[in-house]
């Protein structure tokens, strides 16, 4: 079994590719150097000489190049799971959003992974496309919230944690096994992973309780107002580990579980 999976120099890829080694999978990473994304012939024909049994694009790029991928896996009736973001949501209007709901992003981030879902779908019907949130990992560098939070301590003096935000948010290693099973056994369309759609917990909240799980008394914590959104992604997913499996802190669930409507 061979896996190709984009974006191994990001934050989540890595993640994916050791549970992958742990399935005894083969994992093949997308070199640009060697072969640019926006070189149709060279890409096409790099894919033909690997032959790999299943697609995972977490890498950045163009729409285009997530197309091309999610063609060559249709045409060669292959997994293929692309990876979204709660981002495609603005916070107006509000959550939780399940995967029916108009994607309203403002931003250019959310605006980009719209027009890749887009790309996706329409070149391959069988692909998942998965939304996930704001990634939890102790020690795994990039875009990973306890180490955002630890910059922002020590670039502000403080941590400043909305109360008033239910952010979508897991921890990497559930993600990771999520998407190695989604690999092994395709589901076809919108597909949702966060671990805080049924706890319904507060920014503010998993701040504290990833200070005291991660041993960060030296955070600042500042409970603030300034941002208002329910995040949370529910339904259209597997069953997913909840925040408290990692933070006992949490144990106890904020709100009823979310019905997906």
């Amino acid at each position: 079994m061979k896996w190709l999976i984009t974006g191994l120099g990001g934050t989540l890829a890595p993640v994916l590719a050791r549970e992958a080694a742990s399935q005894d999978v083969e994992v093949i990473g997308w070199k640009r150097d060697e072969v640019p994304p926006e070189d149709i012939v060279a890409s096409e024909a790099w894919l033909q000489a690997v032959r790999p049994d299943a697609i995972a694009h977490l890498g950045m790029g163009g729409p285009e190049w997530a197309g091309r991928l999610a063609g060559y896996a249709s045409r060669h009736d292959l997994p293929f799971v692309f990876t979204s973001t709660a981002m495609v949501f603005h916070h107006v209007p509000d959550g939780p959003h399940a995967p029916q709901d108009a994607r309203t992003a403002q931003d250019g981030y959310g605006c980009y992974k719209i027009a890749c879902e887009d790309t996706v779908r329409e070149a391959h019907a069988g692909a998942s496309i998965v939304r996930i949130g704001w990634q939890i990992d102790p020690t795994q560098p990039g875009n990973n919230m306890l180490m955002a939070l630890d910059q922002w301590q020590a670039s502000q003096g403080r941590v400043g944690a909305s109360r008033r935000w239910k952010p979508a948010c897991s921890f990497m290693a559930d993600t990771a096994q999520a998407l190695a099973d989604l690999l092994r056994q395709p589901v076809a369309g919108i597909v949702h992973l966060d671990s805080n759609a049924e706890e319904a917990h507060s920014f503010l909240d998993i701040v504290l309780a990833l200070q005291a799980t991660f041993d960060r008394p030296h955070w600042r914590v500042q409970p603030l107002d300034d941002y208002v959104h329910d995040q949370r992604l529910v339904g259209a997913g597997p069953r997913f580990a909840q925040l408290a499996k990692h933070l006992p802190h949490l144990t106890t669930p904020a709100h009823p579980p979310a019905c997906a409507g």
